[in-house]
């Protein structure tokens, strides 16, 4: 039982991490439509601009504090991500609107690459530190109830607490402020909101910036567990399964299909791999989404397409 219960908090903290890059897909689609295959090179150049203003802080300023450091950094590059979102929809999505859906689909891979090659250049092609303090020796828990206790990662569970942290906020955004609500009305219907004065311009502009903060959250924690790395890039196509899984539409569906997906692959990697000869885990997530595109495409949160003749 110990054991069982080690393994699923595992892909729970796993599974939360993946929930917020995914995030990121379903912010933009819900509020534009377009399916921002960007996400992933958001998350490299937010890790990037990181982890070199954590370098470049202390050694103009002499400040010896690693944590103002790190606090002046995520600043700084959320700046940054804020200045990319606002080039990318002033630049490429403001001419591209109400485009084909294969025109927009193209203009995010444009910013893929775009952003990898700027980053390179703008930041250097090197494997970087992010450090951000967060302790990475596992601890046991709970020895009082089962024998031995249970294990878990110290990182990964803080990381989780700051990515559901995240999630609340923006639960509260949504839900709660002005804009959000603008938002919710733009993802509902374009026209109708435009109709009643909500600018659409400024809604894309803002809804960018808030997946260009959970880019940065996203690459700050991968960033820390992994370095920052070309290869972070692939961490979004992690998260393509759980956006297929919990709909394109669905904050909620998001969350929970990163938690099914983290769950799943750590479950079956532990019980099913010995049979099979491992590396469940580096398939299971793309099995289940092929899973779900042929018998529930929509996902389990995702608004059921009705076509009427």
């Amino acid at each position: 039982m110990a054991f069982f219960l080690e393994t699923l908090l595992g892909g729970l903290m796993a599974g939360m991490l993946y929930s917020l890059v995914a995030l990121g897909f379903v912010l933009i689609f819900k509020a534009s439509g377009v399916f921002n295959f960007a996400q992933g090179a958001m998350v490299l150049f937010a890790a990037l601009a990181m982890a070199r203003f954590a370098e470049w802080i202390p050694a103009a300023t002499g400040i010896d504090s690693p944590l103002i450091a790190n606090v002046l950094a995520f600043v700084g590059a959320g700046a940054v991500m804020f200045v990319v979102a606002y080039v990318i929809e002033r630049l490429v999505l403001r001419h591209l609107v109400n485009q084909e859906g294969t025109t927009l689909l193209m203009a995010t891979l444009g910013i893929t690459y775009l952003l990898e090659g700027f980053g390179q250049t703008l930041f250097g092609s090197s494997i970087y530190k992010i450090d951000i303090g967060m302790p990475k020796d596992p601890v046991m828990i709970l020895e009082s109830m089962f024998e031995g206790g249970i294990l878990i990662n110290k990182e990964d569970f803080y990381a989780a607490l700051i990515a559901a942290a995240l999630v609340g906020a923006l639960s509260v955004f949504f839900q709660k402020t002005a804009t959000g609500r603008a938002l919710r009305a733009v993802a509902d219907d374009h026209q109708a909101a435009q109709s009643i004065g909500i600018p659409l311009n400024r809604i894309w502009v803002t809804v960018w910036c808030v997946a260009g903060v959970v880019a940065l959250v996203a690459g700050m924690i991968w960033g820390s567990k992994l370095g920052v790395q070309f290869s972070l890039t692939t961490v979004a196509l992690r998260a393509l399964p759980v956006v297929i899984l919990g709909g394109l539409t669905s904050v909620p569906g998001a969350i929970v299909g990163g938690l099914i997906i983290g769950v799943g692959e750590k479950l079956s990697e532990v019980y099913l791999g010995p049979y099979v000869g491992g590396g469940i885990e580096i398939w299971f997530a793309y099995v289940l989404a092929l899973a779900f595109l042929l018998f529930r495409p929509q996902g389990l949160f995702g608004e059921k397409i009705i076509d009427r003749v």
